[in-house]
């Protein structure tokens, strides 16, 4: 007979590659920032310290949130989509800007990315209004409308700033999330079309994203030089590693001559230290990480449970694939990072407090009581 405890214990399988992740973080980006580091700050561990901190309290974040009832959020999702709107509008007339984009705003001194929180907020909103809207789901006014009409306030608010990658990841999860809830296909398609359009006269109307388009194409005009440049140091960094990587902090890579090789670019370290083995396992752990989260919404307790699963799980495969893409060549370089890996801050805290309410999810649905049989 199965106690009232085993009943309500969380996806461990889910809970243990997250942390493994978060670990493996730690040593690749002390190996992977310790230069630019010391050429900052003076010392070789500041942006370790750092990303350890922020590591921890998303850790204890997410260990809290997990034992939180997620359908408790429900009544928050439309007040808290109205602050990440908010602070979209406000990172335009207040924001930090840095390499020409406004993307920060800083509260008592610390800084955070409103597209971050922005985002989730949409994703709880949307598991919200899919479960409340389902009879009308069809229609065009009730049951399209009101999804189209957040998602383009929170994408121009966005492509303002300019950020165009997050613009469109955004915009991706929220058709992922239409089409996981059957909203009209036709409309889906008509608007994805005009969204195509209108991203790709976006793409052009800025040198910088231009370049990056030019670079994808082998093309090193109006600045592309500089992207490509990028994106051959991450292919080299690979190259290097080889099959099994030249071993732990014996990147080249990192010694100034990859861009970004602790944030947006940490999947070529991975390859140079670890080669193609290390690389393997990285994306085997988000692939099973995918799985448990696709069961979790499987057998989530109602419809709320099972949309906000989805939208959780698709956002991380969309982040894991894109950056993936971009290091290596199949995808125009971006500036989108690896969860729970790459350095950050907002990111990691959210993604984290994501993940815990995916675990209580898990917890109310039973999921990991249904496998106890394989631990025992």
């Amino acid at each position: 007979m199965e106690t009232t405890t085993q009943k309500h214990r969380i996806d461990w399988y889910l809970f243990i590659s997250i942390i493994a992740l978060m670990l493996f973080s730690l040593a690749v980006v002390y190996t992977a920032s310790s230069t630019i580091s010391e050429l900052k700050t003076g010392s070789t561990d500041t942006l370790f310290l750092s990303h350890l901190g922020k590591i921890a309290i998303g850790i204890v974040s997410m260990i809290i949130v997990s034992g939180i009832d997620y359908n408790k959020y429900k009544r928050f999702t439309k007040p808290a989509l109205f602050i990440g709107i908010l602070l979209l509008v406000f990172v335009l007339v207040g924001g930090q800007s840095a390499k020409g984009a406004s993307r920060w705003i800083s509260i008592g001194g610390i800084s955070l990315q409103p597209s971050e929180f922005a985002k989730f907020a949409m994703i709880f909103h949307f598991a919200a209004l899919l479960e409340k809207k389902q009879d009308v789901i069809k229609d065009f006014e009730s049951g399209f409308v009101p999804f189209i009409v957040w998602t383009l306030v929170i994408c121009i608010l966005i492509a303002l700033q300019p950020n165009f990658s997050t613009m469109i990841v955004i915009f991706m999860i929220s058709f992922a999330m239409m089409f996981i809830g059957n909203v009209n296909l036709l409309y889906l398609i008509y608007t994805g079309i005009i969204g195509v359009v209108l991203a790709g006269v976006y793409a052009v109307s800025a040198p910088y994203r231009l370049a990056r388009i030019q670079a994808y194409l082998g093309g090193d005009e109006a600045g592309g030089e500089a992207v490509s440049y990028q994106l051959k140091q991450a292919l080299i960094a690979i190259g290097n590693g080889g099959v099994s990587g030249v071993g732990v902090g014996q990147s080249r890579q990192s010694h100034m001559f990859l861009p970004e090789s602790y944030g947006d670019f940490i999947f070529s370290i991975i390859g140079e230290e670890f080669g193609f083995i290390g690389l393997f396992f990285v994306i085997a752990i988000f692939g099973f990480i995918f799985y448990r989260g696709m069961l979790i919404a499987r057998k989530a307790p109602n419809a709320f449970g099972y949309f906000l699963s989805v939208g959780i799980v698709v956002t991380f495969s969309i982040y894991v694939f894109v950056n993936a893409g971009v290091n290596t060549g199949l995808l125009p370089t971006t500036g989108l990072p690896l969860p729970f890996i790459s350095f950050g801050g907002t990111a990691i805290i959210i993604y984290s407090i994501a993940i815990g309410v995916l675990l209580n999810i898990s917890k109310q649905a039973g999921v990991y009581k249904h496998e106890k049989s394989f631990l025992d």
